[in-house]
């Protein structure tokens, strides 16, 4: 009997933390943040697949801006008509912590008519902030995911060949100052706001640290107390993003696609009983064209073209079918699927029966 009553305990123990998460997937502490980097630069050695400089002059400009730096001066009205050179945009993230040395990898992708990127250089380029200031210098050779060849005025690709990617392609140069809890007071930013999971992870906080760690701003911001000891802080932080909270159960919603179709509900959407008949109705023209010729040789009559049109109207009969209480999403599925609608009727049927009061979830359309 007692291992019965230890397996059940046991059971339950292993049932109630399956949903429970890692308090860093839920949260980020504030002020702690990547830095989008971006900037603009030129990738030569390409294989005659680069710029038309006629219809992107800027590709020239840059090549001469960049060679007057190096000391070499191109004549005045000098037409370069260069194909190995493309005009590219580089981005990139600076990751919080960032120090001046480090690497960070950089996504390359043209700006002009480039047919292709592959086998390419990216020369000398500065990263800039949102503040104008440069904080990395990215240069490498590219890699290209995709493939293609032409031939004879066919071809053939395979992915993109306009953009590609440098793995450590720049050194950062400055790092962007991050202080987190300089008077002792970190703050959490819970991903999605929410009461109930919000009063789950103070409660876990202050039940693993002491009462009064942790106490909730709002829906989605947490206080925190911290270490003032910068060492001790961090070993505080990390004890901190590994408390295992609870999530509370998410409201119930469905979430449609509007242009391509596509239905996600969670499982907590449920339906009342209803009755729905749908029906579809189509409207098909058709076109074409007769050949109308005179009756004799010699009548004086013309050939000609007369257009055709036929236009027909369907309308499918939609018997009115009965929707089952449904309290699980297995439930909603098979009740749903038992109407026989397609991905697009779908779409109609759910605002109804949202209208109706029979949808018990909140309807988003994106």
């Amino acid at each position: 009997m007692k291992r019965l009553v230890l397996a059940l305990v046991l059971a339950l123990a292993s049932a109630s933390g399956a949903h429970a998460e890692r308090l860093k997937d839920l949260a980020s502490i504030q002020g702690v943040r990547d830095n989008p980097l971006i900037g603009y630069g030129l990738v030569v050695g390409l294989d005659g697949t680069g710029d038309q400089t006629r219809q992107t002059p800027f590709t020239a400009q840059s090549l001469n801006n960049m060679l007057s730096q190096l000391g070499i001066t191109v004549p005045p009205g000098t037409n370069m008509q260069l194909k190995n050179v493309a005009a590219v945009m580089v981005t990139a993230t600076l990751p919080s912590f960032a120090r001046p040395g480090q690497t960070i990898d950089v996504n390359v992708s043209s700006m002009g008519n480039a047919k292709s990127l592959r086998g390419g250089t990216l020369l000398m380029t500065p990263m800039k902030g949102a503040d104008g200031q440069v904080y990395a210098i990215a240069q490498g050779n590219l890699v290209i995911a995709g493939a293609g060849a032409a031939a004879g005025g066919s071809s053939v690709q395979i992915n993109q060949l306009s953009g590609g990617r440098i793995s450590n392609g720049a050194i950062v140069e400055r790092g962007v100052p991050t202080a987190i809890a300089p008077d002792g007071l970190l703050y959490l930013e819970m991903r999605n706001s929410d009461f109930g999971t919000t009063q789950n992870a103070v409660q876990a906080v202050n039940a693993r640290f002491g009462a009064g760690t942790a106490a909730a701003m709002d829906g989605r911001v947490i206080q925190v107390r911290a270490p003032m000891d910068p060492s001790s802080r961090v070993m505080f932080l990390s004890e901190l993003e590994s408390l295992r909270v609870q999530q509370a159960p998410v409201s119930a919603k469905v979430v449609i696609n509007a242009r391509t179709g596509s239905v996600v509900m969670n499982r907590n959407v449920t339906i009342d009983e209803a009755a729905v008949a749908h029906g579809n109705l189509s409207v098909v023209i058709s076109r074409g064209a007769a050949v109308s010729q005179p009756d004799t040789p010699f009548g004086g009559g013309q050939t000609v073209v007369v257009p055709t049109t036929d236009i027909q109207v369907r309308q499918e009969g939609g018997a009115l079918q009965r929707v089952q209480t449904s309290t699980s999403l297995a439930d909603v599925v098979n009740a749903l699927n038992a109407l026989g609608a397609t991905p697009q009727d779908l779409l109609a049927i759910l605002q109804a029966m949202q209208t109706a009061g029979s949808l018990r979830a909140e309807l988003e359309i994106i």
